[in-house]
């Protein structure tokens, strides 16, 4: 079932949103060689913590951290590691703030100093792959419109979209509906109504989009090794348009 907000619930949501967003604005500037995920994780916690929130992941289905970190061909759910990242590495910082009961669920990619042409483009496309998402999430569409926008950029610039995870629903808990897929023809899917609130979160890969999963039951990567990139906004649906709750 999908849950109508309230101008007011939106509000508690953007809070939460601005948060986040402060999260990653940080987070850009700490990103360097020589620096761990793990410290990237602790030093999240410590911010939500000044600012009145919590990090939703963290116990969430026994997930023992603040944010999913996830380097080169891991395309989500990383555990962050005491390993330092290295120049030429690409990493998604992933995380789920909780405001006073609602969240707001934003994931970002950093270049790690230099990285190649290759990784550079992907960055880029995934980017503007989510933008082209948003910009069909409308009243009046239907989420098969959002899917088939992303997935036809992204094709187009000879990258390839994960299937195995999704965008989705998000208010008090993490994931409600609609289910909101990156792949798929247009005119499908839940009629978009002003007071959803949901996330897209294109996960775009260099080659393949099969996955793998890691022994550790969360660590999902590319089947064929090559590079992943992820970029995700909590959106929500006005009569004026999409209001990107945890814009940076």
């Amino acid at each position: 079932m999908i849950t109508i907000k309230t101008a007011a619930e939106i509000n508690r949501m953007h809070e939460a949103g601005k948060i986040l967003a402060e999260c990653h604005r940080q987070i850009a500037n700490l990103i360097e060689p020589g620096i761990t995920s793990q410290e990237i994780d602790q030093f999240v916690e410590k911010l939500l913590k000044q600012h009145g929130a919590t990090p939703e992941q963290k116990g969430y289905k026994g997930y023992p951290y603040a944010t999913c970190a996830s380097v080169n061909d891991v395309i989500c759910h990383g555990f962050p590691k005491k390993e330092k990242l290295n120049a030429g590495d690409i990493v998604t910082i992933d995380m789920v703030v909780n405001l006073n009961g609602w969240l707001a669920d934003s994931a970002w990619s950093y270049a790690v100093g230099e990285v190649s042409e290759e990784a550079d483009r992907l960055l880029r496309v995934t980017k503007e792959s989510l933008y082209k998402g948003i910009e069909q999430a409308v009243a009046g569409n239907r989420i098969g419109d959002v899917s088939h926008a992303i997935q036809v950029y992204a094709e187009s610039e000879g990258f390839s979209v994960v299937r195995d995870f999704i965008g989705h629903g998000i208010g008090q808990v993490m994931h409600e509906d609609p289910q909101v897929p990156h792949y798929g023809p247009p005119n499908k899917g839940p009629r978009i109504k002003e007071g959803m609130v949901f996330t897209i979160e294109p996960m775009l890969n260099v080659g393949t989009y099969l996955t793998k999963i890691d022994s550790d039951g969360w660590t999902a990567r590319t089947r064929d090794g090559k590079l992943s990139a992820q970029y995700e906004h909590t959106i929500a649906i006005t009569a004026d348009g999409p209001i990107i709750l945890t814009a940076q």
